[in-house]
């Protein structure tokens, strides 16, 4: 296990990040708690289904033609974005 300052993982992020994959490796924040940085399981990543979501973009151009619904102006969107709390 190793403890280390951001500014330390920022001088070093190559070395703390081949470290992370045997060693536990936190990093230590002013005023925030320590993060970890470790491996990820496989299971831990999310998947996407990228075809289920073409077809449900496709099906809203196909509804939006047919005058089904209203798409959103790109300016909404981007603000949607800005706004998002991923």
């Amino acid at each position: 296990m190793y403890i280390i300052s951001t500014r330390e993982f920022r001088a070093n992020q190559k070395k703390y990040f081949e470290l992370a994959e045997t060693e536990t490796v936190f990093v230590t924040r002013k005023n925030g708690k320590p993060i970890s940085i470790s491996v990820a399981r496989e299971e831990d990543i999310p998947k996407r289904d990228l075809i289920a979501e073409l077809k449900g973009a496709l099906q809203q151009v196909k509804d939006h033609m047919d005058g089904k619904i209203e798409l959103k102006s790109a300016e909404s969107s981007l603000d949607e974005l800005r706004n998002s709390t991923l």
